[in-house]
């Protein structure tokens, strides 16, 4: 499967065809598919989305928003307030076949970019928290990514893509039968010279999926490898400045870039057992590195990190009758690093140029260990009633090694004006968090096109790395406790041939939430609560014709009030870039056997910039257009337009240190896509 639109299979076969090949663990599928939200943008979907950024697809799920930055960069939101700071990222799980792709305490911001999410065979998500089976990253959610398999009769591909401001993406599909199974390589290349002046991109994606069985045992093994090399662009300043003409596509940073590669190898080991059982057993190796320019401190320290891990998810499930269960367990090790280091003098007060001096600001290496047991039991009390109950116990250990000087000296020991440096290095020292997640629910199906569930759940997430020991202000040690979050959740999906539809209503709150003290110290002293409604619908009023709409209201507000230093938060605000209404819709019409065409509306409500609630982003509605012509049997030719009436709007906003900053949303672009089988 490639990136581009490519030929359409017609609206009717679409809607009722869409599953995808599920092997053990790749998909989420198997434990919430029947008790609690589930969502899957399959094969067909990702095809003519064509997306050039994740964004561009998530916004086709109910709950989650991934808030774009400049090229490939973006924050992340499932059932959440966009979250920010150093180990905000750790609230969400993102996987690639079920298999996490980074340590536990080890997240990047930007976590989507080192995934091949725009040549997948599926993206799934969990919305709420789904720790108790998956670990503590999942917080807020789950994203899972899966990859395509070494299917045999999927014909070789490749696919030519041209677009604005240089824009370039060379996508191939290639598979094989040999003698040791059958073996399919997934590769794209891109290139852009970025709408924003000394901004761009270069970027590869490739995923190598060998599938073969030895004996009783089935075995599907995924190499993936990602490379980023990208000029980054920085927040244009000042009220509105998204919509000055000059403003939105300057680049305050020209300076700023990020570089970055991933690897990972994992094999999922499936061996069926009498009785309807299975064993299923996925090792995997893990590799990472990235620098990049921290343009939006004051001095741009360099930033260098990376990781290799390795660890192994064992299941063994049982499909029975009246109980259907899976037990298993987890074990992991990483070996992580961080470097931050600044060149020169900062620039600014003369408490700026004080506090924050060049030389080596942080180097420590951090291993951890991972261990976590789990098990789901579905009891199948009726044939219309089923309850679920799932729990997890997992305990993560780190041990530190800080390899410059301790405390918040200069590198070379002496000490800093204005009552020292701002960074502060904890000596050598070793944490253990400790956490249980459980979920109990029920399901009830009145016909064979409808159920409804009530579920329960209780998540958490260990503290990330960088906020134990990347550390400010003078503060020598954190006593952070892991974050949790208590769900409730109630929903139904009904439907027949002609409309399904899906109404999820959730209640959450959250506490001891990490953030940053007036005194600049880390601190698990945050609360918030939360309620929402997420409508999903997909309607097919003439066999050509097929509408879907994607829909969230939400509401995110502080649960404690505290003044911060720069802000002050009040118990009962919003919680700030925490839209309460977003969504999508699209109308898809196959206009004839080979031209196929679809408008789609994508809906960002006001939302507050600071947590005072006193500044604010009026929000957006962008119209994005596509179509497709499969002139040949073996050749097809795509377009897309989006941000058609080429409406000023930004990607993000923020306000801080009494400013408005934006990422200012791309103008009106057309790309081209050739798509030829071989």
């Amino acid at each position: 499967m490639l990136v581009g639109v490519g030929a359409m299979p017609s609206v009717a076969a679409e809607q009722t065809v869409d599953e995808v090949r599920v092997v053990g663990q790749r998909s989420l599928a198997p434990e919430f598919e029947n008790v609690g939200n589930f969502s899957r943008i399959d094969e067909a979907t990702v095809q003519r989305i064509g997306a050039v950024h994740a964004h561009e697809t998530m916004v086709r799920i109910p709950g989650v928003w991934i808030s774009r930055g400049s090229e490939q960069e973006h924050l992340t939101a499932v059932r959440s307030a966009v979250l920010t700071g150093p180990g905000a990222c750790g609230a969400f799980l993102l996987q690639e076949n079920g298999v996490p792709i980074r340590p536990a305490g080890f997240c990047n911001v930007n976590n989507l970019f080192e995934i091949n999410v725009e040549q997948a065979a599926a993206v799934e998500v969990i919305r709420g928290p789904a720790s108790a089976l998956y670990g503590g990253n999942a917080l807020h959610g789950v994203i899972n990514v899966v990859s395509p398999a070494a299917e045999a009769g999927v014909p070789n591909r490749v696919l030519l893509e041209a677009g604005p401001w240089n824009y370039f993406r060379a996508a191939l599909d290639v598979s094989a039968e040999t003698r040791v199974g059958r073996i399919r390589a997934l590769l794209q290349a891109t290139s852009s010279d970025g709408w924003r002046d000394d901004t761009g991109h270069e970027q590869q994606k490739l995923n190598l999926a060998w599938d073969t069985s030895f004996g009783a045992w089935e075995a599907n093994t995924l190499l993936a490898a990602t490379r980023l090399d990208q000029d980054t662009g920085g927040f244009v300043v000042g009220e509105d400045a998204y919509k000055d003409p000059d403003l939105r596509s300057s680049n305050p940073n020209p300076e700023a870039y990020r570089k970055a590669w991933a690897l990972r190898l994992s094999s999922e080991l499936l061996r069926p057992l009498d009785g309807g059982s299975a064993v299923v057993v996925t090792p995997y190796l893990r590799a990472s590195d990235m620098e990049f320019l921290q343009h939006f401190l004051p001095g741009q320290p360099l930033e260098e990190n990376g990781q290799w891990s390795a660890g192994v998810i064992a299941r063994w499930r049982n499909a029975g009758e009246v109980l259907s269960w899976t037990i298993g367990g987890h074990l992991e090790y990483a070996d992580t690093w961080l470097e931050q280091t600044q060149d020169g003098p900062t620039m600014g007060s003369p408490f700026l140029v004080a506090t924050r001096p060049p030389g080596v600001h942080y180097d420590y290496d951090v291993d951890s260990w991972l261990a976590a047991a789990f098990y789901d039991v579905a009891w199948h009390v009726h044939p219309q009633v089923d309850l679920v109950h799932s729990l997890r116990l997992e305990t993560v250990r780190y041990d530190y090694d800080n390899r410059t000087l301790t405390g918040n000296t200069r590198d070379d020991g002496t000490a800093c004006g204005f009552g020292g440096c701002l960074y502060s290095r904890p000596a050598d020292r070793s944490d253990r968090f400790t956490d249980i997640a459980t979920r109990i629910g029920a399901e009830y199906r009145p016909s064979a096109s409808t159920r409804t569930w009530l579920t329960a759940g209780i998540g958490f997430r260990a503290p990330q790395t960088t906020e134990l020991y990347r550390l400010q202000s003078g503060q020598e040690v954190t006593d952070l406790e892991s974050e949790s979050l208590r769900s409730l959740e109630i929903g139904v999906q009904t439907g027949g041939e002609r409309a399904r539809i899906g109404v999820t209503g959730f209640l959450e709150r959250k506490r001891d939430e990490v953030l940053r003290d007036a005194d600049g110290f880390n601190i698990s002293a945050g609360r918030t609560r939360a309620e929402g409604i997420e409508l999903d619908a997909v309607v097919t009023p003439l066999p050509e014709h097929r509408l879907t709409l994607a829909a969230t209201w939400a509401r995110h507000r502080y649960d404690f009030s505290r003044d911060l230093g720069g802000e002050v938060i009040t118990a009962g605000d919003d919680v700030d870039t925490a839209p309460r209404w977003h969504g999508s819709a699209q109308w898809l019409w196959q206009a004839r056997e080979d031209v196929s065409a679809e408008v789609e509306a994508v809906y960002l409500a006001r939302y507050f910039v600071n947590a005072e609630n006193t500044q604010t982003y009026p929000g957006h509605l962008l119209f994005n257009l596509r179509a497709a012509w499969q002139f040949r049997p073996s050749a097809s030719l795509s377009f897309r337009v989006l941000n058609v009436t080429d409406r000023k709007y930004a990607d993000r906003a923020d306000f801080a240190f009494g400013n408005f900053r934006y990422f200012p949303g791309q103008p009106r672009r057309a790309h081209v896509t050739l798509e030829l089988e071989f």
